[in-house]
């Protein structure tokens, strides 16, 4: 399939550059896809969609304060580091911006800490040398990385996780969950919803658009992914009984997908995932859908028109601009059904 029927015009108001007050307040689009059919509502309402028994399944990933900024040795240029994941002892996997300006052997400060430059991948990643466990540098540097394209400087941080983050190793946080509260959260388990956790790691590769000309040639990245037994004994014990698994974010979808196709069940497991999910595919573990509006052009929303169809997710996106709905990481929702 061409990219371009992946593609859709969104003006730079419509995407939010900063959470609302109240993270359940945020507006949630309820598509159904077996007819198309649209209606519009709050996210608070949404434990009114379920039934006792019924579980959401939550990424409790954390994302890392992983984001450095730092000077280059040589010519004082300012340089900023992500890193993505540790190599071996001091050597991690790094995303450095702007990268035209290291070469490798450059020396980049880091307040009293450094990093070496060894080698240079595609993309603008690297090979980085920390003088130190980076544990340190994070404690007394390190930022949450915002998406690039949210522009504010001044967002409080904890805004950018979910209230349920507890297993640091995202550099990207997974957005479904923003919309939960606390409040909502005992809403949902009183009504006999079932929660059940497991984790994705997400990587910054995530925002990166797909850049061949057929979807089915895209090289899907891989990221880390847990689950344990007691979790994924609720969702078994769910779906032996009819009940629906919704998962919160393609992240999730992600997971339960790959221990289907690994599998055939839900299982507590751990390794590595590279699922790419696009349409064709045939759903094994998911019944519904919690999602926010995604990039053009982006895996995610490759992954949202397998779930429910290209020509339904569009057009929702459209009504949804219709109906001035906020979009990416700080917006609103959808709810596949």
């Amino acid at each position: 399939m061409k990219i371009e029927l992946f593609d859709y015009k969104l003006p730079q108001k419509f995407i939010a550059q900063r959470p609302l007050p109240h993270r359940d307040q945020s507006r949630l689009l309820v598509l159904d896809r077996q007819t198309g059919n649209i209606k519009h509502d709050i996210f608070y309402n949404i434990s009114g969609y379920f039934d006792e028994g019924d579980v959401l399944v939550l990424n409790e990933s954390k994302v890392v304060r992983c984001r450095l900024k730092g000077k280059k040795e040589k010519t004082e240029a300012n340089i900023e580091c992500f890193v993505l994941s540790r190599l071996s002892d001091n050597k991690y996997l790094a995303l450095l911006k702007p990268s035209k300006r290291v070469i490798p052997l450059d020396k980049v400060n880091i307040g009293k800490y450094y990093f070496t430059v060894k080698s240079k991948l595609d993309y603008g990643k690297a090979v980085v040398e920390f003088n130190l466990p980076v544990d340190t540098i994070f404690k007394e540097h390190g930022k949450v990385p915002l998406p690039p394209y949210i522009k504010c400087n001044d967002i409080d941080e904890s805004r950018y996780q979910t209230i349920y983050a507890s297993r640091e190793g995202s550099s990207a946080a997974p957005t479904a969950g923003f919309h939960f509260s606390e409040k909502l959260i005992r809403k949902l388990e009183s009504n006999g919803i079932i929660l059940a956790k497991l984790s994705l790691d997400i990587g910054l590769d995530t925002f990166r658009p797909i850049s061949t000309s057929e979807i089915e040639e895209h090289k899907m990245h891989s990221e880390h992914y847990y689950i344990g037994e007691h979790e994924a004994k609720k969702i078994r014990r769910a779906k032996e009984t009819g009940k629906k698994i919704i998962a919160v974010g393609t992240t999730a979808v992600r997971v339960l997908e790959t221990l289907m196709s690994k599998h055939g069940k839900i299982i507590g497991d751990s390794g590595a995932t590279d699922i790419y999910i696009y349409p064709g595919y045939q759903f094994r573990a998911v019944d519904w859908m919690i999602t926010n509006f995604h990039l053009p052009r982006s895996t995610l929303l490759v992954m949202v028109s397998a779930f429910a169809g290209r020509e339904n997710i569009l057009n929702a996106y459209e009504k949804a601009k219709q109906n001035g709905y906020r979009f990416y990481s700080f917006g609103d929702c959808m709810l596949i059904k």
